[in-house]
């Protein structure tokens, strides 16, 4: 029987308590605690063999960014120096190259007294030099294939230019649009986040760590990232239970559970405790209840940063509030090198949990092979062979075009002929080489990006006239190469209008106009929160003056974030989402531009009518008075739609598709039997195209309140025109558990309703019933 009624106390204490944050009762273990025996033995071995201070320079992770075969420059670059020779260090990020990295290791491998070789790490995203598209961007795709693909050729790069560990995926649920690393994940949906997030590990680990091509994946960041408050970066997050559990936590347990080497921990507090310090999280959750046996690294600085949050007095205590819950690895804080051996003598710390986070490390080295051969990854020949190769960027180009969203077509103003007259290439992103590229590129050369305007001059003939305009400057001063992003000021352009004269004149004398706005790569990613994710600068002004002139406008939308589309939306007959695509951007734009391609790609994240909707998403919960004509009031806006102007999973086709004829094998289960659902897809038109069939289910009741829908299921088919498919899913009691208020994931007897469509707002529906 379901609890209806909740204590009032229990209701109170519920995200202070223990009980409530743990996952005691889960009921099965990950992939990853099921240690190498033989590992094993070396680990203890290793261990053995160690002194304190060596213990502790494991637990040390430094950034270099020097010439590791000259001389140092800097005091802090001596002392890291003097460190590595003392085999006090565990790992090194941010060096790159086979060179650099291969003179780094020698330091240790040379001087140290057990050689225990470092652990090279780089933030390798969504591409090491071949670049691929951000990576809301290819989830957009909603293909795990690519994006296993598009991974496991990053993982070859980098493992091929020496590095070891990449801190990838991010796997924060993330519901606001104003947050600017909302383009580093999967969107709005724990389920999307999960899949797309093992397909990623899967992609950068391969079957085996000690290949040569593979590197070390990193979920991050463990955990609510993607939930501070305001959609400002870094800030305080404040969830119960049922939120964490429900819709947090869900994509690293997969992650977990799939194998993934390292975890790493978060900058924000979750109701005031900090995650790099927190306990119930780090050791009874993930190293407890889900049993994982890999290594926790800090984010960077953040054992330090406990200061600035008022929960540590200095940073010995950062250090012995960090070690006490689980961070294993410090990145940058200096805070485990600088104390845990005092905070040893005085017994705050344990060496057993010195040990234990030592043993973690150890561990991933041997996986790597690096204890078999520190210099394995350090090969020049590879290197030169494996980076930034053609296939490689052939296989970006690919990804690319199936990430792009078509949002709008009216009057099938797409696909264009590649024998029409004249087209006009107009916006501030137009001819832009370096913003396709987006943030976290890795070491992808700036302004090395196909344009948009380069990729339609490669996919026309002579005849085609092509008349491009910028129209207007984005940013003062236009983004230099090697600069900080960090410390980048962006400053937009308000004032200068002299170009939106030649932009009319281009306008006026083409048959069709394609509309390069959005947002330039630096507008989002870590630090980049904004409150207006509208369009920027006097992009606003240069649409309206085209729109007078030309109608005809498809606009080709670049950017790292949902966007205020309304008055876009509004006048502009056709729309595509464009992203920040990668290193083949222009050519795979012109794919899906001249029918090359027929675009497949569905939104990850609901799109607003403007930014009042944020946080936006579509599994919210129904409330007490939800949209219905009973009630002069309800749960919604008085100067805007409840509902996004643009919902999750959306996206057309230069076909169109119809559902019918669903069906379920039973209308009544017990929680642990199976329910078959079918339904057939038709492709309606004359071309060929692929669809995104997707399912959803509700539970009508539970003891928590249930959103009103989720996403549990999906399959990308390909459909001639006409043809009719049926597709079948398999709904089993995983779909259908939740965290309840029993504080542990079961199946709650009751009703549920099934949806099967192109989008969230599919309405073909079926329902069935769990009984005890």
């Amino acid at each position: 029987m379901k609890i209806s009624i909740l204590p009032l106390k229990f209701i109170i204490i519920s995200s202070l308590i223990i009980t409530v944050f743990s996952c005691i009762n889960e009921t099965t273990k990950p992939q990853h605690s099921t240690l190498n025996e033989s590992i094993e033995k070396k680990v203890d071995s290793v261990l053995a063999l160690m002194q304190i201070n060596e213990k502790i320079g494991q637990l040390v992770q430094y950034s270099g960014k020097w010439n590791a075969t000259g001389p140092s420059s800097t005091k802090g670059d001596q002392h890291k120096f003097e460190k590595l020779k003392k085999g006090e260090v565990g790992s090194m990020l941010n060096i790159t190259s086979v060179a650099s990295i291969r003179e780094t290791q020698k330091i240790v491998m040379e001087h140290s007294r057990l050689k225990i070789p470092l652990i090279f790490a780089y933030d390798v995203i969504h591409g090491y030099k071949t670049i691929f598209p951000i990576p809301l961007g290819e989830t957009a795709s909603w293909d795990l294939g690519i994006m296993k693909q598009s991974a496991a050729i990053a993982a070859k790069e980098s493992a091929a230019s020496g590095l070891n560990w990449t801190f990838a995926p991010m796997i924060d649920v993330s519901r606001d649009a104003r947050w600017g690393r909302v383009m580093e994940g999967a969107g709005e949906d724990p389920y999307l986040n999960a899949v797309v997030g093992v397909a990623r590990i899967e992609g950068f680990q391969g079957d085996d760590l000690s290949d040569i091509y593979t590197i070390a994946a990193c979920a991050k960041h463990f955990a609510g990232y993607g939930f501070g408050e305001a959609g400002r970066d870094y800030n305080t997050v404040n969830v119960g239970a049922n939120e964490l559990h429900n819709t947090i936590l869900p994509p690293f347990k997969a992650a977990a559970e799939a194998g993934a080497a390292t975890f790493m921990n978060a900058f924000n507090d979750i109701d005031g405790i900090p995650a790099t310090g927190h306990k119930i999280l780090q050791r009874d959750i993930l190293k407890g209840a889900w049993n994982w046996n890999g290594l926790v690294v800090s984010d960077w600085g953040s054992i330090g940063e406990m200061r600035a949050h008022g929960y540590a007095e200095d940073k010995k205590h950062a250090a012995e509030i960090a070690l006490n819950a689980g961070s294993d690895m410090d990145m940058e804080s200096y805070a485990y090198e600088a104390h845990l051996e005092t905070l040893l003598s005085e017994n705050k710390i344990s060496i057993n949990q010195i040990d234990d986070a030592v043993k973690r490390v150890l561990r991933l080295k041997f996986e790597l092979g690096l204890f078999d051969d520190p210099y394995k990854y350090c090969n020049e020949q590879r290197e030169k062979d494996n980076v930034y190769s053609k296939e490689n960027l052939a296989i970006a180009r690919d990804v690319a075009k199936k990430s792009i969203v078509l949002l709008k077509n009216e009057n099938n103003v797409l696909p264009l002929s590649k024998q029409i007259r004249s087209i006009a290439v107009i916006g501030p992103l137009a001819d832009d080489k370096d913003s396709p590229l987006g943030n976290w590129r890795a070491k992808g050369e700036y302004n090395s990006a196909v344009s948009l305007l380069e990729g339609i001059k490669n996919a026309v003939g002579e005849n085609t006239k092509i008349h491009y305009a910028k129209g207007v400057d984005l940013t003062i001063p236009t983004i230099e190469p090697g600069a900080n992003q960090f410390l980048l000021p962006l400053k937009f352009n308000t004032t200068d209008d002299s170009g939106i004269t030649k932009a009319v004149e281009a306008a006026k004398k083409s048959d069709v106009v394609l509309l390069a706005i959005g947002e330039n790569a630096y507008q989002t990613g870590e630090g980049r929160s904004q409150t207006n994710i509208g369009f920027l600068g006097l992009q606003n002004e240069l649409l309206e003056a085209v729109y007078k002139v030309n109608k005809n406008i498809v606009i080709v939308l670049m950017n790292g974030r949902p966007m205020d589309l309304s008055r876009a939306s509004e006048i502009a007959p056709s729309i595509l989402e464009c992203w920040h695509l990668g290193s083949e951007s222009g050519n795979a734009i012109a794919d899906v531009v001249f029918g090359d391609y027929n675009p497949s790609g569905k939104l990850p994240v609901s799109f607003p009518h403007n930014v009042g909707q944020e946080p936006l998403y579509y599994n919210q919960k129904n409330t007490g008075r939800p949209y219905s004509n009973k009630h002069v009031t309800f749960s919604g806006y008085r100067d805007a739609p409840k509902k996004a102007l643009y919902p999750f999973g959306f996206g057309l086709s230069y076909t169109t598709f119809s559902y019918d004829n669903l069906q379920l094998d039973k209308t009544e289960i017990k929680a642990s039997d199976d329910i078959k659902a079918s339904v057939n897809v038709t492709n309606t038109g004359n071309r060929a195209g692929e669809e995104v069939v997707q399912l959803y289910i509700r539970d009508l009741v539970g003891s928590f309140v249930r959103p009103v829908k989720e996403l549990k299921g999906f399959e990308k088919v390909m459909l001639k025109g006409g043809e009719t498919k049926t597709i079948n899913f398999t709904i089993n009691a995983k779909m259908l558990q939740f965290y309840t208020a029993n504080n542990k994931w079961e199946v709650e007897p009751g009703k549920f309703n099934v949806w099967v469509g192109g989008d969230s707002t599919t309405s073909l529906k079926k329902s069935f019933s769990v009984i005890e």
